[in-house]
């Protein structure tokens, strides 16, 4: 099991900076991609960025230039430094990890995904 815990969300004026950590526990010894996604009311969770574990990035477009991901492997750590924020980027902001399937103790266990609770950001105009 792996558990995401999601902080550094809050209040902002249009063009401030926030940066959100994840912090993943439990069996993170093989967690590969991890990532930020978003969510605002009445719309669906989207892609912001994701990060493979050798430091390969994917942004959408909506943030390239403005959002930067990186992680700590030795810390099991994601980030996301937020520059230049507007009001559209108001939304919650969920932390994804993927799971490889993987051997453990002589078990097979199918790939997993995991979620955290996510965290808040408003951007106000």
């Amino acid at each position: 099991q792996v558990q995401l815990v999601e902080s550094g969300g809050g209040l902002v004026q249009a063009g401030g900076s926030l940066r959100l950590s994840c912090v993943a526990s439990g069996s993170v010894s093989d967690l590969g991609t991890m990532g930020w996604y978003r969510q605002a009311p009445g719309n669906g969770r989207e892609l912001v960025a994701t990060i493979s574990y050798g430091g390969m990035t994917d942004y959408a477009n909506s943030v390239k230039g403005r959002f930067t991901i990186s992680r700590d492997n030795a810390k099991s750590t994601i980030f996301l430094q937020m520059n230049s924020l507007q009001p559209e980027d108001t939304a919650a902001y969920y932390c994804n990890a993927r799971q490889p399937p993987r051997w453990d103790s002589g078990s097979y266990y199918d790939p997993s995904e995991y979620w955290g609770q996510g965290t808040q950001v408003t951007v106000s105009s």
